[in-house]
C-alpha cells in the first residue's frame, strides 16, 4: 500500500470500542495504546444518553438518570442498529426509554422529551442516537488530545452483519468520523494482548498458538477460537450468548438483596415490583459486584429503597460466588461449546484470554483454570498479575490498529480488507517430520494446522552418528490419548469399605499426541558428518503446493522436491 500525501497530518485516528453497555476510546503514542478518559475522568463510558431540561447528558451522568428520569434516558441501543423492529430484543431497555417502531417498522427509534419547557417529544432513530453517542466520544478524545479527531477504527461483535456495519458507517459519518476499519472485538483484544507481550519480551517472532478469546460483556458474551500463526489471525469458530453477561450476575445480587430486604421489613412492598426501586437496586448491585471483584466484601447502601425505607446489606465474596454458581457454569459451557465448534479439544488451546468487564471477577478465571488443562495459560487479572485491564483490551487493540493504518488511503485500506484478501487459504492438517522405527514412529510438527499460506517454516535435526539420513515428511493427525490408572489401595480392606471401593473409578489422564498421517515425501542425504545437523525447509505456496528443501547445515548441495496442491481450506469457515 502507498501512503497518502499528508494523510498523517490531516487524519487524527483513534480506536473506539463501541459496546452495548460501555464504550471506550484509545490513542497510540510511541507504539503504546492508551485508553482516554472523558471529561468526567471515566475510561469506561456508559453507552447512554439522557435528556433533562433541554440538556443532553452522556456516560455516567446519563446512567444516573435511569433512576430519576428513565423514560428520557436511552440505553442498550447498539445492537438495534441496522435492524428492523421485528428482529430486536427490547428486554434490556425495560428500565429506560423503550424502543418503538419507525419508518413502518424498518428501523428502531426512541421517543424522548429533549426540549425544555415543551410538552413536544422528539423521535430519535437509533442511527441518530448512535451519531450523538459517537460525537460525544469524539469530543472527549479531541479535548484530551488537543486536536480534532476525525477518523477511527471501531470494534464490533464478530456477528455484526454487513447491514449493521453500513448503518454504523453512516452514523459515524454524520458525527464527522471517517471509519477506517471495523475489527471484531476478540481480534482487537488479542491484538492488544500480543502488542503488550512484544513490548515486554522484545521484537521476537510471535509464537504459533491456538488462542481462545472470551469477551464477557455486561449484557452478552462472545467467544472466538483463533489460530495465531506468525502474527496472522485465523478465526476457527465463534459462539455467542445474547442473554449472558455481567447483568446476569447483577440479577443474582438483586434477587438476594430483595429477599434480605423483605426479611428485615416484612410489611414492606417488594422493591422488584416498582420500576424506581428496581432501578436503584440494579445500579447498586452492579457497584457491589465490581467491589467484590476487588475485595472480599462489599455493602449495599440504598436510600429509600421501597416505602421510604433505607436499606443496607453486607455481602462477602464467598456468598456471592456460591449464589452465582449457575451463571458462572454458563460462562464455562459457552466457552467449551466454542472449542467443540472448532473441532478441537481443550488440550489444543494454548492461551485463554478473558476480556470484558466480567473478566474482573476472580471466580470466572478460576473456574476456567479448573476446566482447562495446566498447559493452557489463562490470562485474566486474578491469574496473571501483568494482564492488561480486560475492560480496556478491545479499545487498545482498536487504537493500535488505527495507528497502523491511519497513514494509508481509504481505497487501499478497503481493498486490503475485502473478503477476497483476508479470507486466505490455509492448511487443514499439520506438516511435519516422521522419525523413529516402524511401530514406534514419532511426529514432529514443522508447519502447524490452520496456518495461512503462503508460509515458510524451517526445522533442524541433529545427526549424532552421521552417515546417510532418510527424511520422511507427512501430514500430522492430532489425537487425544486417554490413560486410566487404577486407584491405589493400601493393604487389606474391611467389609465396611466395600461400598466405598465400588465407587472408586480409575483416574483418567488425557494428553494430546501427534501421529503421522498421509505420507507426503521422502528425501535422502548421503554422508552427513558425525554430530552434524540437517535442515528441512517447508514452503507452502498460495495454491497449497508444497516445496521441500533438505540440506546438511554447512554442507554443499541438497535435495529439493515439490508436492502438488491438495484441498484448499479457508479461514472464517466456522
Amino acid at each position: 500500500m502507498s501512503a497518502e500525501d499528508g494523510a498523517e497530518d490531516s487524519r487524527i485516528a483513534i480506536g473506539i470500542s463501541f459496546g452495548n453497555s460501555y464504550s471506550s476510546i484509545a490513542y497510540t503514542v510511541d507504539d503504546k495504546a492508551e485508553v482516554i478518559a472523558n471529561e468526567d475522568g471515566d475510561r469506561q463510558i456508559p453507552s447512554i444518553l439522557s435528556y433533562v431540561a433541554g440538556e443532553e447528558f452522556h456516560g455516567n451522568q446519563a446512567k444516573a438518570q435511569i433512576v430519576r428520569n428513565p423514560r428520557n434516558t436511552i440505553a442498550y441501543f447498539r445492537d438495534f442498529l441496522g435492524k428492523p423492529f421485528s428482529e430486536i430484543d427490547p428486554t434490556a431497555c425495560h428500565a429506560s426509554a423503550h424502543p418503538i417502531e419507525h419508518d413502518g417498522g424498518k428501523t428502531v427509534a426512541f421517543t424522548v422529551q429533549e426540549k425544555e419547557d415543551s410538552d413536544e417529544k422528539s423521535t430519535l432513530t437509533v442511527s441518530e442516537v448512535t451519531t450523538r453517542h459517537l460525537r460525544r466520544l469524539k469530543q472527549s478524545a479531541s479535548d484530551y488530545l488537543g486536536k480534532d479527531v476525525n477518523a477511527a477504527v471501531i470494534t464490533l461483535p464478530s456477528d455484526f452483519s454487513d447491514i449493521q456495519k453500513s448503518a454504523l458507517t453512516e452514523a459515524a459519518k454524520a458525527a464527522d468520523i471517517e471509519v477506517l476499519q471495523f475489527i471484531s472485538e476478540p481480534i482487537a483484544a488479542l491484538l492488544a494482548h500480543d502488542a503488550k507481550v512484544q513490548l515486554s519480551d522484545g521484537p521476537a517472532a510471535p509464537q504459533d498458538q491456538i488462542v481462545l478469546v472470551a469477551d464477557l460483556g455486561a449484557t452478552r458474551s462472545d467467544v472466538a477460537v483463533v489460530a495465531s500463526r506468525g502474527g496472522i489471525y485465523t478465526t476457527l469458530a465463534t459462539a455467542h450468548d445474547y442473554e449472558l453477561g455481567g447483568a446476569s450476575l447483577d440479577k443474582v445480587l438483586i434477587e438476594y438483596a430483595a429477599k434480605e430486604f423483605l426479611k428485615k421489613n416484612k410489611n414492606a412492598s417488594d422493591p422488584r415490583t416498582n420500576d424506581r426501586s428496581l432501578a436503584k437496586l440494579t445500579l447498586e448491585a452492579e457497584a457491589v459486584k465490581k467491589a467484590l471483584s476487588l475485595g472480599q466484601s462489599a455493602n449495599f447502601s440504598i436510600e429509600s429503597l421501597a416505602d421510604g425505607i433505607d436499606f443496607t446489606l453486607s455481602v462477602n465474596r464467598s456468598r456471592f460466588e456460591l449464589l452465582s454458581n449457575k451463571v458462572l457454569a454458563s460462562f464455562t459451557r459457552l466457552i467449551q461449546s466454542a472449542v467443540q465448534k472448532a473441532d478441537l479439544d481443550v488440550l489444543d488451546i494454548n492461551t485463554l484470554l478473558v476480556s470484558g468487564g466480567t473478566a474482573h471477577m476472580p471466580k470466572v478465571a478460576s473456574n476456567l483454570q479448573s476446566h482447562f488443562p495446566e498447559s493452557t495459560t489463562v490470562i485474566a487479572p486474578s491469574t496473571s498479575p501483568t494482564a492488561t485491564n480486560p475492560s480496556e483490551l478491545t479499545a487498545r487493540g482498536a487504537g493500535i490498529q488505527a495507528s497502523l493504518i491511519s497513514g494509508f488511503e481509504q481505497s487501499d485500506i478497503t481493498e486490503n480488507t475485502e473478503a477476497v484478501v483476508i479470507v486466505t487459504p490455509h492448511l487443514q492438517n499439520a506438516i511435519g517430520l516422521v522419525t523413529g522405527k516402524a511401530g514406534s514412529e514419532q511426529f514432529s510438527v514443522i508447519v502447524d494446522a490452520e496456518t495461512p499460506v503462503p508460509v515458510r517454516r524451517t526445522a533442524q535435526i541433529a545427526v549424532k552418528d552421521g552417515g546417510d539420513v532418510l527424511l520422511k515428511l507427512a501430514e500430522g493427525v492430532r489425537e487425544i490419548k486417554v490413560t486410566k490408572e487404577e486407584p491405589a489401595t493400601n493393604g487389606t480392606k474391611d467389609d465396611d469399605d466395600d461400598d466405598e471401593d465400588e465407587d472408586d473409578e480409575p483416574e483418567e489422564t488425557r494428553e494430546k499426541v501427534w501421529k503421522a498421517g498421509k505420507a507426503l515425501a521422502e528425501a535422502g542425504l548421503k554422508g552427513v558428518k558425525k554430530g552434524g545437523k540437517v535442515e528441512i525447509q517447508v514452503n507452502v505456496a498460495a495454491d497449497l503446493s508444497v516445496t521441500v528443501v533438505c540440506r546438511e547445515v554447512g554442507g554443499k548441495g541438497g535435495v529439493r522436491g515439490t508436492i502438488e496442491a491438495g484441498k484448499v481450506e479457508q479461514n472464517g469457515k466456522a
